[in-house]
C-alpha cells in the first residue's frame, strides 16, 4: 500500500505538472516542456531593451559644468597678430593714397591752364619782365644783359642744349638765354655755395627731364638762381619747395615763351656742342656790346 500511495501520489504530481503545461490540460504543439517560461523570461528581457531604446527625455544644463569655462585647448583664441597686420596694411594704405591725392593736388595747382595761363605769378619772390623774342647775335658778339643771370633779351642763334643737361663749367649767356626762349627752365647755382647734397637735390630735378639744363655761374648774390624766359627766382635752400613749382609752372608753358614747339637737342659740333660749350666771360660787356632793346644785333643764323 505504501507503494501504491506513492504510485498515486507520483501519478498526481505528474498530472498537476501536465495540466500546468496548458490551460485545458494538453501540451501546446511543438512546444517542449518548459519551453514557455523561456520564452516567457526571453520576453521580459525582449521588453526591458525596448525600454533602454525609447528617447530620453530632454535634460537641462548639468549643474556640475554651469559656470565652468572651456579648457584651455578648446577655448576660441582671438587672431590679434592676423587683426593687426590688416590694421596695418588699412592704414598704410589710406596714407599712401592721402598722400598720392594730395601730391596730385598740389601738382595740379601749378600747371598752365587756359584759366590760369602763368601759375608762377602766385610763387613769392617771382620776378618777371617783358622781351623780345627773335633777336639773333654772331657767336662774336655780347649782349649786355640787365639781370644776372639772364632770362631774356637778344642771344645767340645757337641755343643751348636744354634736354636736361647738367654742365660742368659755367657756360656763354647768350647760348643759355636762347634755349629759354625754346620753354627751357634753367638752373644756375654758384659754386662757392652750393655742393655735395644740394647740388645733388637740385641735379636731380634735372637729369632726364626734357627742357631743363643746370650749369654753375659764378658771382651770384644768392646760391640759386631759376630762370624761364622773362621769369627769375632767387633761392637760398635747394630744398625749397618753390624749386618745383617754379619748374612745374614754366617748363614748356606755352603761354610765356616765344617759340612753342622749338627743339631742344644738341645742335653738336660748329653748332654748340654740349660736350664742349662756349665758357661763360664774366667780364663787363664792352661798348660795342648788343643792347637790351637789340641795337646792334645780327640776324645770326639759327632757330
Amino acid at each position: 500500500m505504501a507503494s501504491g500511495g506513492s504510485g498515486r501520489r507520483s501519478g498526481s504530481s505528474t498530472g498537476a505538472g501536465r495540466s500546468g503545461s496548458g490551460r485545458d490540460g494538453t501540451r501546446p504543439s511543438g512546444k517542449r516542456p518548459g519551453q514557455s517560461g523561456g520564452q516567457s523570461g526571453g520576453g521580459q528581457r525582449g521588453g526591458g531593451q525596448r525600454t533602454a531604446q525609447r528617447p530620453a527625455s530632454k535634460r537641462g544644463p548639468n549643474p556640475v559644468n554651469r559656470g565652468k569655462r572651456p579648457a584651455a585647448g578648446t577655448r576660441r583664441q582671438v587672431p590679434w597678430l592676423l587683426i593687426g597686420a590688416i590694421t596695418v596694411v588699412v592704414l598704410l594704405a589710406v596714407g599712401v593714397i592721402g598722400f598720392a591725392l594730395l601730391r596730385s593736388n598740389e601738382v595740379s595747382a601749378w600747371k598752365p591752364s587756359s584759366d590760369n595761363r602763368d601759375p608762377s605769378l602766385a610763387i613769392p619772390g617771382v620776378v618777371t619782365a617783358q622781351y623780345q623774342g627773335q633777336q639773333h647775335v654772331t657767336p662774336e658778339q655780347r649782349v649786355a644783359y640787365d639781370r644776372s643771370p639772364p632770362f631774356g633779351g637778344p642771344h645767340d642763334g645757337y641755343w643751348a642744349a636744354c634736354n636736361g643737361v647738367v654742365y660742368p663749367t659755367p657756360v656763354r649767356n647768350e647760348n643759355m638765354v636762347h634755349a629759354l626762349e625754346h620753354g627751357a627752365v634753367w638752373i644756375a647755382y654758384d659754386p662757392a655755395r652750393v655742393s655735395g647734397p644740394a647740388l645733388d637735390t637740385l641735379r636731380a630735378k634735372v637729369q632726364g627731364q626734357n627742357y631743363t639744363m643746370m650749369s654753375p655761374y659764378p658771382g651770384l648774390d644768392q646760391p640759386i638762381s631759376l630762370a624761364s624766359w622773362g621769369h627769375e627766382l632767387k633761392l637760398s635752400d635747394a630744398n625749397d619747395p618753390r624749386v618745383d613749382q617754379f619748374i612745374s609752372s614754366l617748363r614748356q608753358n606755352q603761354y610765356t615763351y616765344p617759340e612753342v614747339g622749338a627743339r631742344c637737342d644738341a645742335l653738336g659740333p660748329g653748332y654748340f656742342d654740349p660736350d664742349n660749350p662756349p665758357p661763360f666771360d664774366a667780364s663787363p660787356p664792352p661798348a660795342n656790346a648788343v643792347t637790351m632793346d637789340g641795337r646792334g644785333a645780327a640776324s645770326g643764323a639759327g632757330g
